[in-house]
Order: C-alpha cells, then structure tokens, then sequence
C-alpha cells in the first residue's frame, strides 16, 4: 500500500517561503499513469486543489496561485515538494500530498497532513 508523508515546519512568517516535502514509499513516483499532488484546506474551509508533479516530471498548477508556487520531486529520494512563496495568513492551513490516479481519475492516497501556520 502506497503511504505519503508530509514534513516541513509548522511556523512560517508572512513573506517568507513556505516549503514542504512529501515522502512516498511503498509506490514510486515515477509510476507511469499517477499524478502526486498538494491540497490544502484552511480553517473552516473546503479542500483546495493547489497543483501537482506528474510520473514524467511534468508540472501543473491551479492558476490563482501559480505565479508563486513550485512542485518539484527527488527521484533519487521518491519524494515531491512544494514550495510557497510570499505567503500570508491566508496561507495558514492543514497541506495534504495525495496520489492522483490517471486510472481511476480519483485520489487514491492521501499523506494525514500537516498545519502549517503563517503568522508573525
């Protein structure tokens, strides 16, 4: 059974770069036909799509937010991250790596999720 993991630090101040990595085993990431993504949900809120890394290194973002995000991966490592720049409390949320299947066309896997506060 595919497992994700999330680490990164919980605190991060507004302006600086939120950065966050999502360790895959049992499953590679190069696995033709599977997406690995990044979620999120604030306090209160819904579940927010934010983008993803696809099998061939391929990257795709949600178009609010791309101008300052990047998903990247570690093959070597099977881990993908993600890095939020510029982020204000808006940002303050549980983040979520999950494995979007290109099969299915659902999220298999999902990480438990990590908090992650900005706040000064």
């Amino acid at each position: 059974q595919v497992q994700l993991q999330e680490s990164g630090p919980g605190l991060v101040k507004p302006s600086q770069t939120l950065s966050l990595t999502c360790s895959v085993s049992s499953g590679s990431i190069t696995t033709s036909h599977y997406y690995w993504t990044w979620i999120r949900q604030p306090p209160g809120k819904g579940l927010e799509y934010m983008g993803g890394i696809g099998y061939d290194g391929s990257t795709y973002y949600t178009p609010s937010i791309q101008s300052h995000t990047s998903i990247s991966r570690d093959t070597s490592k099977n881990q993908f991250s993600l890095q939020l720049n510029s982020v204000t409390p808006e940002d303050t949320a549980v983040y979520y790596c999950a494995r979007l299947s290109g099969l299915s066309y659902g999220f298999d896997y999902w990480g438990k999720g990590t908090l992650v506060t900005v706040s000064s």
